[in-house]
């Protein structure tokens, strides 16, 4: 009778080399799972949806509308508003401009007529002329003024035989309001006493000038 040896030492590793397959295999799938479970590689893993993502998600489509109701209420409006402002005072300052270019015109044309009254008169006439330049003045200066030619300028032209011719070669607004203004006047008068031969004489002259009643009066008459 004979007897089969078996030869364990070569059955051994077959069955060592199933059992590391069969592990291997296993771990394969699991890590295949475990890469599944992950975002394209990028680290994260998936989250499905869940209910707080729904409401985070509801969150924040109503924190946009709030910001756009803001918008449309709140910053509109007030856009607007300062766009209606800066028109308004664009209009205002147009304005205020033109009547100051006005009051300008004006102002000069009258302190250069005014001038030439105020300083020009004849020995026969000189109570109508002085007279009539009085009533272009206003407030303390015309008080001063109608002294000055009662007590001194009339008494004199008669009596000495004074002429005086005044010309205005030049004149220029300094500022300028509706009722405020002043005004540089350059004047020439030519003054003839009796048969002496006549002396010119050249000054500047500051006027300032209100407007009252709708007339520009002279307020303020200084020499410069």
């Amino acid at each position: 009778m004979t007897t089969e040896t078996v030869d364990v030492t070569e059955s051994a590793p077959k069955g060592t080399e199933a059992t590391d397959r069969d592990t291997s295999d296993r771990n394969e799938i699991a890590g295949t799972a475990d890469v599944a479970a992950f975002d394209g590689g990028t680290g994260e893993r998936e989250t499905s949806d869940t209910p707080e993502g729904d409401a985070r998600s509801d969150a924040n489509r109503k924190r946009r509308i709030r910001w756009v109701r803001v918008l449309a209420y709140g910053l509109l409006p007030a856009l607007s508003l300062i766009l209606a402002t800066g028109v308004g005072y664009a209009k205002w300052l147009e304005s205020s401009n033109r009547q100051s270019r006005l009051a300008a015109t004006e102002s000069v044309s009258t302190a250069t007529d005014d001038m030439v009254a105020l300083l020009s008169y004849k020995p026969d006439t000189v109570d109508k002329d002085l007279g009539a330049a009085r009533d272009r003045l206003t407030g303390d200066f015309r008080n001063s003024y109608t002294g000055l030619i009662h007590d001194v300028v009339i008494p004199g032209a008669k009596q000495k035989q004074i002429s005086a011719l005044a010309n205005v070669p030049a004149a220029a607004s300094i500022s300028a309001s509706p009722s405020h203004a002043v005004v540089l006047v350059f004047v020439n008068q030519t003054v003839t006493v009796g048969n002496d031969p006549p002396t010119n004489t050249a000054s500047s002259v500051r006027v300032t000038l209100d407007k009252i009643g709708g007339r520009w009066l002279i307020s303020q008459f200084e020499p410069v």
